[in-house]
């Protein structure tokens, strides 16, 4: 299951996993997508080990962006994943 975490001024789209158990480590897949005119950009970051295992479109300086805003956020990250996404009213 994907959960939304937020929209970026440019239009990409960051959503997160629930809590993942492998080997004794709880992990969080996060995944950012941006549509471009042939269809979209996307990138994969796994949690806690921020190894990314997808990229595509996206630069490496916004792949650095990404990297900081992950290490500013996995603690709400994780909150979220855990209690099954953002709860808005």
């Amino acid at each position: 299951m994907m959960y939304a975490y937020m929209t970026l001024g440019d239009g990409t789209e960051i959503v997160h996993s629930h809590l993942i158990e492998e080997d004794g480590i709880q992990k969080v897949i996060v995944h950012f997508e941006r549509p471009n005119p042939d269809g979209f950009d996307d990138a994969r970051c796994e949690l806690p080990a921020y190894r990314w295992t997808e990229k595509k479109g996206f630069t490496d300086e916004e792949m650095a962006m990404f990297t900081k805003l992950l290490e500013s956020n996995a603690h709400l990250i994780y909150r979220y994943a855990a209690n099954g996404g953002v709860k808005i009213a």
